[in-house]
């Protein structure tokens, strides 16, 4: 199967096989009330039901038909981010009902790539590329003037709010390897997370506001491509007692965007096999 959607769970360190398919899959996101799992393949999302029930459901996007992986459902379960390029060719983030519908434009610079949703639900937080400069940002829901945290320091990507709101994680190429950074909302108080010989990406903080996962590649390896050996770890919020939980053929659309179950104790992922 070329993509085997699955759960690890960090307290037992069991997994579990979801759901698998000959399709490219990725990048899923637990609902808030953890009945479903909502992945992207194709330029389309889908719910994955977890009661063991029917098959993927399609969501109805629109006229959003060419999404990437970069989606998320909003705290109270009533509303889903995308990222799709239809319209204007370039990413660019939109806001619709969780159950389907029309999408609404939010960012006007572009591309623009989402990454997380700030826990009262009233913000994102995403990567813009301004100028082939890569930083992050954060904007209302409801559009308007974006707020830039980082300013041409390496290559910025990937942010993710913790669960108290107090911290943002993104990933920052600034001192040469990728690296976990965390800043405050407002720009202040910015603080390496990690410091080893990896290329560490994609860092979600969990619910209980005391891990965050991550994906890391071989110091050798630029960007986050798909299809490498790659680790799936986990550390404390402050890169403390980093380990390494298992290895996987993945990379790209795996952990792309917040991934933990409500209860904290699971993350969902996505396992490869070459095409």
């Amino acid at each position: 199967m070329r993509s085997s959607v699955e759960i690890y769970n960090i307290r037992t360190g069991e997994n579990r096989v979801v759901w698998q398919t000959n399709e490219l899959v990725e990048a899923p996101n637990y609902s808030p009330d953890g009945r479903y799992l909502l992945l992207n393949g194709d330029g389309l999302l889908y719910r994955l039901p977890l009661d063991g029930g029917a098959g993927i459901v399609q969501v109805d996007t629109g006229f959003a038909t060419r999404c990437n992986n970069d989606h998320g459902i909003s705290p109270d379960g009533s509303l889903i981010a995308i990222s799709d390029k239809t319209e204007h060719g370039k990413a660019c983030i939109y806001v619709l009902p969780a159950e389907g519908g029309t999408p609404r434009q939010v960012t006007t610079s572009l591309p623009s790539y989402w990454h997380g949703w700030s826990p009262d639900g009233k913000r994102f937080s995403y990567c813009g590329i301004r100028n082939d400069v890569f930083d992050i940002y954060t904007i209302s829901i409801d559009g308007g003037e974006e707020t830039r945290l980082t300013h041409g320091e390496g290559r910025n990507d990937g942010p993710d709010f913790s669960a108290d709101g107090q911290w943002i994680y993104f990933n920052s190429s600034r001192t040469g390897l990728m690296q976990i950074w965390r800043i405050h909302p407002d720009g202040t108080g910015l603080q390496q997370v990690t410091h080893d010989n990896y290329g560490n990406w994609f860092a979600h903080p969990s619910p209980d506001n005391d891990k965050v996962v991550l994906i890391s590649y071989d110091p050798d390896v630029f960007d986050h491509p798909r299809d490498l050996n790659v680790r799936m770890r986990l550390m404390d919020m402050d890169g403390g007692n980093i380990t390494t939980l298992f290895e996987l053929f993945g990379g790209q659309g795996s952990i792309n965007v917040p991934n933990w179950s409500p209860d904290g104790d699971a993350f969902a992922y996505v396992r490869y096999e070459p095409a």
